[in-house]
């Protein structure tokens, strides 16, 4: 045996017609894709085991959290239900997440228009900036909106709250609607503007039915933003306004009980089912 023979075998253990043959190639990239699927799988375990905890342990019959539970029963929910300080916060954050809901969905559907169709000077600047309060750390912003708030008295009230939850939530609706104007043919406004249509006319007529179902899942982000937000809720709230999320830090200091857990679970169950809900919306196609 050559030297380069021996050499070729000592860093080719297989031979070379096998490793060049498709049925090896189509083998080699398969194994590939079935770890890289496991290990993605084992990531998304991991993430959502502490959420998948939590709803066995809201009904299990102990007066306190345990896992994995001790019997089965729903009385937790009915004194979720029945309980006046847990319906309080719920409908404080209900009314607070339509609110934001619509003041985010009009002020952010301005802002992507602007950054799309406008020619406005130092565009990206201007993207960058409304996309801020996403990058930045919401305790960071809790604390900022604190000290804005208490000279104010906006602490604790619904307005405070509004103007909070509409810098959270506006960046979600900018994202998803300048995502669905891009996809718009902007020679449909012009056809419009053709025909005779003002700017408003052309929008209200030409644009928005078309980018609707982008506007509305970039409404069900701005509500999720809203109603699920617990970090900056804990700074401005109060014993007058107080949040369901500012209610679960409370009541996991004081009072810890699976009222907490079957809490998370209806929370959890809102948020599948919103997120299903701007899924559908985002994937369909406007009617001609």
């Amino acid at each position: 045996m050559s030297i380069d023979q021996a050499h070729d075998k000592a860093h080719f253990p297989l031979p070379r017609r096998v490793i060049a043959s498709p049925a090896f190639r189509t083998y080699s990239r398969a194994l590939g894709t079935i770890a890289t699927g496991a290990l993605v799988g084992c990531i998304l375990i991991f993430l959502l085991l502490p959420t998948l905890i939590v709803i066995p342990m809201s009904i299990s019959e102990t007066d306190y959290i345990q896992f994995p539970p001790r019997g089965l029963t729903l009385k937790w929910y009915g004194a979720y239900f029945g309980d006046a300080d847990w319906m309080a916060a719920t409908w404080f954050s209900l009314k607070i997440a339509l609110a934001t809901t619509a003041t985010a969905t009009v002020v952010g559907t301005m802002a992507a228009l602007a950054i799309v169709r406008g020619n406005l000077p130092f565009r990206s600047f201007l993207q960058t900036l409304a996309l801020g309060p996403m990058i930045v750390p919401h305790i960071i912003l809790g604390v900022a909106l604190y000290l804005s708030f208490s000279p104010l008295q906006l602490t604790g009230s619904l307005l405070g709250f509004l103007v909070a939850h509409t810098v959270l939530a506006v960046p979600y609706v900018i994202i998803t609607v300048t995502a669905s104007l891009q996809k718009f043919d902007p020679a449909l406004e012009l056809a419009a503007l053709n025909c005779g249509a003002n700017r408003l006319q052309a929008f209200f007529l030409v644009i928005l039915p078309n980018i609707a179902p982008g506007v509305a899942a970039a409404a069900v982000f701005a509500f999720l933003a809203s109603f699920d937000e617990a970090t900056v809720a804990f700074f401005i709230s109060d014993t007058g306004g107080k949040s369901i999320g500012r209610k679960m830090f409370e009541d996991i200091d004081f009072n810890l009980t699976p009222i907490i857990a079957a809490a998370s679970t209806i929370l959890v169950a809102t948020s599948l089912l919103l997120m299903g809900a701007a899924h559908v919306l985002n994937v369909r196609k406007p009617s001609a």
